[in-house]
């Protein structure tokens, strides 16, 4: 099944802190994998119940899938993703 890619507007700032080539690098990853099997990628448990994450290096992708949508809600730092404010925010 192929999903289409939708973006909260968040997620221009959040590109914004990273270096243009990494940002392109996860933009790629985006469109190619998640359009095409977003429903593989790992479940979230605790407080993100129901989010899913996909990984790309060092960074993560935080997103849900709703109907034959894949909104994605936040990309950020493995450090930082997960931090309350971070994605409560976002979400």
């Amino acid at each position: 099944m192929a999903f289409n890619i939708k973006y909260k507007k968040s997620i221009e700032r959040d590109l914004g802190r990273l270096d243009k080539k990494e940002a392109r690098r996860i933009l790629d990853k985006i469109e190619k994998d998640l359009s095409e099997r977003a429903e593989t990628y790992p479940v979230l448990k605790g407080e993100f119940a129901g989010l899913r994450k996909m990984r790309v290096g060092d960074y993560r992708v935080i997103f849900t899938i709703i109907d034959s949508d894949v909104l994605v809600l936040s990309i950020g730092h493995r450090r930082e993703i997960y931090k309350k404010s971070r994605v409560r925010q976002e979400t």
